[in-house]
């Protein structure tokens, strides 16, 4: 049994025991608390189209992410009524999730080590999809690249968004700390 009290994720500890000092020496800061780091990551799950026909699209979608994640996710609802695509106010439409803290940490592990490896034809994530203040978000084709999910109980994949969000201040500070959390970027 995992002794909680005692166990630090490994990408956690390789970012206080040798990221950190490499990000400080490559930017040149005065203090440790400038030096970016990881603030949280948000896993999204749209239903769409296949929510409107079918509501329990949304829990079977709520399921999946639960358990990719580790952690309870929330059910996304309608704001609004829209006629053309009939979808009616407080309608479940998707799924989402926020990561902080350990779990964060071990996500982005089994994120970048074991479903990204199990995407077919990759090669390598954009470099180019940062928002301008250090904020990172990519999607996914199929959520089935992840270990949790058996393949044979899934009865539709879905895509999904991943927002990783730093303090870095820079889009070249945060494409620098995620490179050092291994990412494979392709340019």
């Amino acid at each position: 049994m995992l002794d909680t009290a005692t166990y630090t994720p490994r990408l956690k500890a390789q970012y206080v025991e040798t990221i950190r000092a490499a990000l400080k020496e490559e930017f040149g800061y005065k203090n440790v608390m400038q030096i970016p780091r990881l603030d949280k990551i948000v896993l999204n799950i749209g239903c769409g189209a296949e929510a409107v026909r079918d509501s329990k699209k949304a829990k079977s979608a709520q399921e999946d992410l639960t358990a990719i994640a580790g952690q309870l996710a929330v059910v996304t609802r309608a704001k609004k009524s829209i006629a053309g695509f009939r979808v009616r106010e407080d309608m479940p439409l998707g799924t989402k999730v926020t990561l902080r803290g350990d779990r964060m940490y071990e996500f982005l592990d089994r994120l970048i080590t074991v479903a990204m490896p199990r995407v077919r034809d990759f090669r390598g994530v954009s470099g180019k999809s940062f928002d301008g203040r250090g904020n990172y978000a990519m999607g996914m084709k199929e959520h089935i690249v992840f270990p949790e999910i058996d393949f044979d109980k899934v009865d539709e994949t879905w895509g999904m968004d991943i927002i990783i969000t730093t303090t870095a201040d820079t889009d070249a500070e945060a494409k620098s700390l995620l490179k050092h959390f291994n990412m494979p970027f392709n340019s």
